[in-house]
Protein backbone atom coordinates (compact mmCIF):
# COMPACT_ATOMS: atom_id res chain seq x y z
CA UNK A 1 0.00 0.00 0.00
CA UNK A 2 1.09 3.29 -1.29
CA UNK A 3 2.33 5.77 0.83
CA UNK A 4 -0.44 8.18 -0.22
CA UNK A 5 -2.96 6.01 0.18
CA UNK A 6 -2.47 5.07 3.94
CA UNK A 7 -2.75 9.09 4.24
CA UNK A 8 -6.07 9.02 2.91
CA UNK A 9 -7.59 6.30 4.96
CA UNK A 10 -6.08 8.12 7.96
CA UNK A 11 -8.07 10.87 6.92
CA UNK A 12 -10.94 8.83 6.37
CA UNK A 13 -11.02 7.69 9.72
CA UNK A 14 -10.79 10.46 11.28
CA UNK A 15 -13.50 12.88 9.45
CA UNK A 16 -15.78 9.01 10.13
CA UNK A 17 -14.83 9.32 13.64
CA UNK A 18 -15.26 12.99 14.28
CA UNK A 19 -18.60 12.68 12.43
CA UNK A 20 -19.98 10.00 14.69
CA UNK A 21 -19.18 12.06 17.44
CA UNK A 22 -21.29 15.10 16.78
CA UNK A 23 -24.55 15.58 18.77
CA UNK A 24 -27.03 18.35 18.44
CA UNK A 25 -28.83 19.12 21.12
CA UNK A 26 -32.49 21.12 20.65
CA UNK A 27 -33.02 24.27 22.61
CA UNK A 28 -36.26 22.06 23.94
CA UNK A 29 -33.29 19.38 25.18
CA UNK A 30 -30.36 20.03 27.87
CA UNK A 31 -27.65 16.99 27.82
CA UNK A 32 -25.67 15.01 29.82
CA UNK A 33 -22.43 13.84 28.91
CA UNK A 34 -20.91 10.67 30.19
CA UNK A 35 -17.53 9.03 30.07
CA UNK A 36 -17.06 5.49 31.05
CA UNK A 37 -20.49 5.70 33.18
CA UNK A 38 -19.17 8.61 35.36
CA UNK A 39 -20.56 12.69 34.58
CA UNK A 40 -18.26 14.36 32.46
CA UNK A 41 -19.95 17.62 31.64
CA UNK A 42 -23.19 19.60 30.58
CA UNK A 43 -24.26 19.93 26.97
CA UNK A 44 -26.12 23.06 26.38
CA UNK A 45 -28.58 23.68 23.24
CA UNK A 46 -26.41 23.34 19.67
CA UNK A 47 -23.55 21.21 18.31
CA UNK A 48 -21.77 19.27 20.51
CA UNK A 49 -19.19 16.26 20.35
CA UNK A 50 -18.37 13.82 22.31
CA UNK A 51 -15.41 10.58 22.03
CA UNK A 52 -17.72 8.00 20.46
CA UNK A 53 -17.73 4.50 22.06
CA UNK A 54 -16.34 5.84 25.23
CA UNK A 55 -19.10 9.21 25.89
CA UNK A 56 -22.58 9.17 25.60
CA UNK A 57 -24.73 12.27 25.61
CA UNK A 58 -28.29 11.81 27.37
CA UNK A 59 -30.57 14.33 26.68
CA UNK A 60 -33.40 15.44 29.13
CA UNK A 61 -36.69 17.47 27.83
CA UNK A 62 -37.20 20.76 29.94
CA UNK A 63 -40.22 22.07 28.49
CA UNK A 64 -43.52 21.97 30.33
CA UNK A 65 -45.32 18.36 30.69
CA UNK A 66 -48.77 17.64 31.66
CA UNK A 67 -49.50 13.94 33.16
CA UNK A 68 -53.15 12.75 34.58
CA UNK A 69 -53.32 11.48 37.94
CA UNK A 70 -55.57 8.75 36.25
CA UNK A 71 -59.23 8.41 37.87
CA UNK A 72 -59.54 6.40 41.80
CA UNK A 73 -62.42 5.86 43.91
CA UNK A 74 -61.23 8.41 46.94
CA UNK A 75 -63.48 7.86 50.36
CA UNK A 76 -65.07 11.11 51.83
CA UNK A 77 -65.31 12.45 55.31
CA UNK A 78 -69.03 11.95 54.52
CA UNK A 79 -68.32 7.58 53.50
CA UNK A 80 -68.94 8.82 50.28
CA UNK A 81 -67.42 7.21 47.17
CA UNK A 82 -66.22 9.76 44.58
CA UNK A 83 -64.69 9.69 41.75
CA UNK A 84 -61.47 11.99 41.66
CA UNK A 85 -58.93 13.23 38.68
CA UNK A 86 -56.26 15.47 38.42
CA UNK A 87 -53.58 16.47 36.11
CA UNK A 88 -50.14 17.51 37.00
CA UNK A 89 -48.29 19.86 35.12
CA UNK A 90 -44.37 20.24 35.44
CA UNK A 91 -41.20 20.82 33.76
CA UNK A 92 -37.23 20.08 34.24
CA UNK A 93 -35.48 23.46 35.22
CA UNK A 94 -33.36 24.03 32.66
CA UNK A 95 -29.90 24.47 35.07
CA UNK A 96 -27.00 21.80 35.23
CA UNK A 97 -27.79 20.80 38.84
CA UNK A 98 -31.09 20.43 38.47
CA UNK A 99 -30.93 18.47 34.86
CA UNK A 100 -28.50 15.81 37.15
CA UNK A 101 -30.97 15.85 39.87
CA UNK A 102 -33.86 14.84 37.09
CA UNK A 103 -31.74 11.86 36.10
CA UNK A 104 -29.66 11.10 38.91
CA UNK A 105 -31.83 11.38 42.28
CA UNK A 106 -35.10 10.04 41.20
CA UNK A 107 -36.19 6.97 38.84
CA UNK A 108 -38.32 7.79 36.65
CA UNK A 109 -39.63 10.68 37.89
CA UNK A 110 -42.91 11.06 35.50
CA UNK A 111 -44.12 7.46 37.50
CA UNK A 112 -42.99 8.97 40.66
CA UNK A 113 -45.27 12.10 40.33
CA UNK A 114 -48.26 10.68 39.48
CA UNK A 115 -48.11 8.33 42.30
CA UNK A 116 -47.65 11.12 44.83
CA UNK A 117 -50.31 13.15 43.41
CA UNK A 118 -52.63 10.02 43.93
CA UNK A 119 -51.87 9.45 47.53
CA UNK A 120 -51.69 13.24 48.20
CA UNK A 121 -55.21 13.37 46.75
CA UNK A 122 -56.33 10.62 49.13
CA UNK A 123 -55.06 12.23 51.79
CA UNK A 124 -56.43 15.84 51.23
CA UNK A 125 -60.02 14.68 50.03
CA UNK A 126 -60.38 12.69 52.74
CA UNK A 127 -60.46 14.80 55.67
CA UNK A 128 -63.49 16.24 53.19
CA UNK A 129 -66.86 16.12 52.75
CA UNK A 130 -68.06 15.61 49.31
CA UNK A 131 -69.78 18.64 49.10
CA UNK A 132 -66.97 20.92 50.76
CA UNK A 133 -64.14 18.86 48.53
CA UNK A 134 -66.78 20.52 45.36
CA UNK A 135 -67.00 23.92 46.67
CA UNK A 136 -62.92 24.23 47.48
CA UNK A 137 -61.36 22.86 44.68
CA UNK A 138 -59.25 25.88 44.73
CA UNK A 139 -58.30 24.86 48.01
CA UNK A 140 -57.14 21.15 47.01
CA UNK A 141 -55.10 22.32 44.15
CA UNK A 142 -53.08 24.83 46.24
CA UNK A 143 -52.22 22.22 48.54
CA UNK A 144 -51.57 19.39 46.31
CA UNK A 145 -49.23 21.57 44.45
CA UNK A 146 -48.00 22.52 47.83
CA UNK A 147 -47.07 19.03 48.70
CA UNK A 148 -45.52 18.17 45.08
CA UNK A 149 -43.20 21.25 45.38
CA UNK A 150 -42.00 20.25 48.95
CA UNK A 151 -41.83 16.10 47.79
CA UNK A 152 -39.81 17.03 44.49
CA UNK A 153 -37.59 19.65 45.88
CA UNK A 154 -34.25 17.43 45.36
CA UNK A 155 -35.48 16.11 42.26
CA UNK A 156 -34.71 19.30 39.81
CA UNK A 157 -38.67 19.62 38.77
CA UNK A 158 -40.57 22.49 39.00
CA UNK A 159 -44.11 21.83 39.67
CA UNK A 160 -46.12 24.43 37.24
CA UNK A 161 -49.70 23.84 38.55
CA UNK A 162 -52.27 21.43 39.70
CA UNK A 163 -55.87 20.93 38.27
CA UNK A 164 -58.45 18.73 39.32
CA UNK A 165 -60.42 17.49 36.85
CA UNK A 166 -63.41 15.87 38.37
CA UNK A 167 -65.12 15.24 41.74
CA UNK A 168 -68.05 12.87 40.99
CA UNK A 169 -70.34 11.08 43.51
CA UNK A 170 -71.47 8.18 42.36
CA UNK A 171 -74.78 8.03 40.37
CA UNK A 172 -77.41 7.90 42.46
CA UNK A 173 -75.83 10.23 44.93
CA UNK A 174 -75.71 12.46 42.24
CA UNK A 175 -79.56 12.23 41.43
CA UNK A 176 -80.36 13.31 45.11
CA UNK A 177 -78.10 16.68 45.01
CA UNK A 178 -79.74 17.19 41.23
CA UNK A 179 -83.16 17.38 42.89
CA UNK A 180 -82.45 19.03 46.21
CA UNK A 181 -80.32 21.81 43.81
CA UNK A 182 -83.50 21.74 41.54
CA UNK A 183 -86.11 22.06 44.85
CA UNK A 184 -83.56 25.20 46.19
CA UNK A 185 -84.07 26.60 42.98
CA UNK A 186 -87.84 26.38 42.63
CA UNK A 187 -87.67 27.64 46.48
CA UNK A 188 -85.67 30.64 45.34
CA UNK A 189 -88.14 31.31 42.26
CA UNK A 190 -90.91 31.42 44.39
CA UNK A 191 -89.61 33.81 46.90
CA UNK A 192 -88.31 36.07 44.19
CA UNK A 193 -91.97 35.96 42.78
CA UNK A 194 -93.68 36.83 46.03
CA UNK A 195 -91.33 39.60 46.67
CA UNK A 196 -91.86 41.41 43.28
CA UNK A 197 -96.05 40.93 43.21
CA UNK A 198 -95.28 42.72 47.13
CA UNK A 199 -93.03 45.46 45.51
CA UNK A 200 -95.64 45.86 42.47
CA UNK A 201 -98.75 45.95 44.92
CA UNK A 202 -97.15 48.46 47.26
CA UNK A 203 -96.31 50.27 44.11
CA UNK A 204 -99.68 50.90 43.02
CA UNK A 205 -100.78 51.38 47.05
CA UNK A 206 -98.29 53.94 47.33
CA UNK A 207 -99.75 55.33 43.51
CA UNK A 208 -103.02 55.52 45.00
CA UNK A 209 -102.01 57.32 47.80
CA UNK A 210 -100.14 60.27 45.41
CA UNK A 211 -103.26 60.45 43.50
CA UNK A 212 -105.68 60.84 46.64
CA UNK A 213 -103.24 63.44 47.94
CA UNK A 214 -102.92 65.14 44.56
CA UNK A 215 -106.64 65.57 44.23
CA UNK A 216 -107.28 66.44 48.31
CA UNK A 217 -104.38 69.19 47.47
CA UNK A 218 -106.52 70.47 44.11
CA UNK A 219 -109.23 70.74 46.68
CA UNK A 220 -107.39 72.72 49.63
CA UNK A 221 -106.16 74.69 47.03
CA UNK A 222 -109.40 75.43 45.40
CA UNK A 223 -111.29 76.09 48.53
CA UNK A 224 -108.31 78.28 49.72
CA UNK A 225 -108.43 80.35 46.22
CA UNK A 226 -112.31 80.73 46.59
CA UNK A 227 -111.66 81.73 50.29
CA UNK A 228 -109.47 84.23 49.25
CA UNK A 229 -111.99 85.62 46.63
CA UNK A 230 -114.68 85.96 49.31
CA UNK A 231 -112.01 87.79 51.80
CA UNK A 232 -110.74 90.25 48.61
CA UNK A 233 -114.86 90.80 48.14
CA UNK A 234 -115.46 91.63 51.87
CA UNK A 235 -112.13 93.87 51.94
CA UNK A 236 -114.02 95.73 48.83
CA UNK A 237 -117.12 96.09 50.13
CA UNK A 238 -116.05 97.46 53.50
CA UNK A 239 -113.71 99.84 52.44
CA UNK A 240 -116.23 100.94 49.77
CA UNK A 241 -119.66 101.18 51.85
CA UNK A 242 -117.68 102.05 54.73
CA UNK A 243 -120.20 104.95 56.67
CA UNK A 244 -122.63 103.72 53.94
CA UNK A 245 -124.86 101.37 56.25
CA UNK A 246 -128.04 102.32 55.31
CA UNK A 247 -127.39 102.29 51.79
CA UNK A 248 -125.57 98.82 52.05
CA UNK A 249 -128.95 97.91 53.95
CA UNK A 250 -131.46 99.26 50.67
CA UNK A 251 -128.92 97.73 48.16
CA UNK A 252 -129.52 94.39 50.20
CA UNK A 253 -133.17 95.04 50.12
CA UNK A 254 -133.18 95.75 46.47
CA UNK A 255 -131.44 92.11 45.44
CA UNK A 256 -134.20 90.51 47.52
CA UNK A 257 -137.12 91.98 45.93
CA UNK A 258 -135.44 91.85 42.24
CA UNK A 259 -134.46 88.08 43.21
CA UNK A 260 -138.12 87.42 43.62
CA UNK A 261 -138.95 89.77 40.33
CA UNK A 262 -140.37 92.41 42.27
CA UNK A 263 -140.97 96.04 41.37
CA UNK A 264 -139.62 98.90 43.90
CA UNK A 265 -139.73 102.28 43.25
CA UNK A 266 -136.38 104.53 43.95
CA UNK A 267 -136.49 107.97 44.11
CA UNK A 268 -134.17 109.12 41.24
CA UNK A 269 -132.00 111.66 43.03
CA UNK A 270 -131.45 109.54 46.30
CA UNK A 271 -127.96 107.93 46.47
CA UNK A 272 -128.72 104.67 46.30
CA UNK A 273 -129.49 105.20 42.26
CA UNK A 274 -125.83 106.79 42.07
CA UNK A 275 -124.23 103.94 44.04
CA UNK A 276 -126.02 101.09 41.66
CA UNK A 277 -125.15 103.10 38.54
CA UNK A 278 -121.27 103.42 39.49
CA UNK A 279 -121.26 99.65 40.36
CA UNK A 280 -123.40 98.83 36.89
CA UNK A 281 -120.27 101.62 35.04
CA UNK A 282 -122.65 103.74 34.19
CA UNK A 283 -122.74 108.18 34.74
CA UNK A 284 -125.88 109.75 35.99
CA UNK A 285 -127.10 112.28 33.03
CA UNK A 286 -127.46 115.67 34.07
CA UNK A 287 -130.64 117.25 34.66
CA UNK A 288 -132.12 119.13 32.27
CA UNK A 289 -132.68 122.78 31.94
CA UNK A 290 -135.72 124.80 33.47
CA UNK A 291 -136.24 125.96 30.00
CA UNK A 292 -136.46 122.70 29.06
CA UNK A 293 -138.57 121.10 32.05
CA UNK A 294 -141.52 123.92 31.19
Amino acid sequence: MKQTEIIILAAAIIIFFFLIGIRIVRPTHRGLVERLGRYKRFANPGFNWIIPVIDRLYQVNVTEVMVDAQPQEIITNDNLNARVDAQVYFKVKNDEQSVKNSQYNVNNYQWQIVNLARTTLRNIIGTLTLKSANSERGKINSELQKTLREETGSWGIEIVRTELKEIDPPKDVQETMNKVVKAENEKIAAVDFATATETMADGARRAEIKRADGVKQARILAAEGEAQAIKLVNEAAQAYFIGNAQVLKRMEVAEKALAHNAKIVVPADTQLINVIGEMAGLVPLPPAPESVQK
